[in-house]
């Protein structure tokens, strides 16, 4: 899918105080709980998706869910300014943007497949903040704010503790991306130097990552609204979120999720690096 370009911008106000850090991330989880109830109403049953001009998948859940996210923000925070894959951008009055996913891995949904979430992450002033992945099917939420760590159904969650790539698990979302992508190299050599490599894809995988259940997460292609909870869930989680290119930034056009020790070397091998395999 194509990723708004982001708009150059210089910083207009103070950092957000842990406050009002609380303040927001306690408003988007109960946010994408709502959003995420909202899912599982059409949940397992027969769903005939449309096609975006894009190619990807698009349903009438996926609107409702990001419609009831609009209403919700709009009502709490008037001024704010809001991203959604669905409906696009509505710019605010403050320095405060919600970006939001309503449904992320909508061709699980469609399926039946317990794995799709609801993503919220929020912008102070263009700066990751706050990042919400609520995945309904599971009842299991990861969120995070700037400086305030990562939990994972309300306890403190970390990133694995594995320092060498051959015990290490690592995901991606789609096999096509091995084979045939445009970091299909890499991606071939880092699953051949993985322990275990596994499809277990979209942000279900990036959360994996920041719970310790994983140890590296790839995503050759991402846009902002997939993005936008990531950096802050996996910083805050004690690993690193950066594009395969090392930029750290949602606006990159693809997302590395690792528990920070493995990062260079899986940075190195995704770049056309070569790894020892099992």
């Amino acid at each position: 899918m194509s990723n708004p370009v982001p708009v150059p911008h210089t910083p207009s106000s103070a950092p957000p105080a842990p406050d009002d850090l609380v303040q927001l991330l306690e408003a988007a989880a109960a946010f994408a709980r709502a959003a995420g109830e909202r899912t599982l109403r059409d949940f397992g049953r027969e769903i005939d998706p449309e096609r975006k001009d894009d190619g990807t998948p698009v349903t009438a859940t996926d609107r409702a869910a990001e419609s009831l996210l609009r209403e919700r923000i709009a009502a709490r925070f008037p001024t704010h300014g809001i991203l959604g894959e669905e409906f696009g951008e509505r710019p605010g009055a403050s320095p405060v943007r919600w970006i939001v996913d309503p449904i992320d891995g909508t061709r699980s949904f469609v399926r039946g497949v317990p794995l799709y979430a609801v993503l919220i992450g929020i912008e102070w002033d263009r700066e990751p903040v706050v990042g919400v992945a609520h995945f309904p099917a599971l009842e299991w939420t990861v969120a995070a704010a700037a400086g305030l760590g990562c939990e994972s159904d309300g306890a403190p969650c970390t990133v694995s503790d594995t320092t060498a790539l051959a015990a290490a698990t690592v995901c991606t979302t789609d096999l096509a991306d091995v084979v045939d992508g445009p970091a299909a190299g890499g991606l071939s050599a880092l699953t051949r130097a993985a322990g275990l490599a596994r499809t277990w894809g979209d942000a279900y995988g990036h959360a994996l990552v920041a719970a310790g259940r994983a140890d590296v997460m790839v995503d050759p292609v991402l846009s902002p609204w997939d993005a936008a909870p990531l950096l802050t869930i996996v910083r805050e989680a004690g690993g690193s979120f950066t594009s395969l290119s090392g930029e750290p930034s949602i606006h990159a056009g693809s997302g590395v999720s690792t528990n920070g020790v493995l990062h260079e070397e899986v940075l190195r091998i995704l770049a056309g690096g070569s790894g020892r395999g099992r």
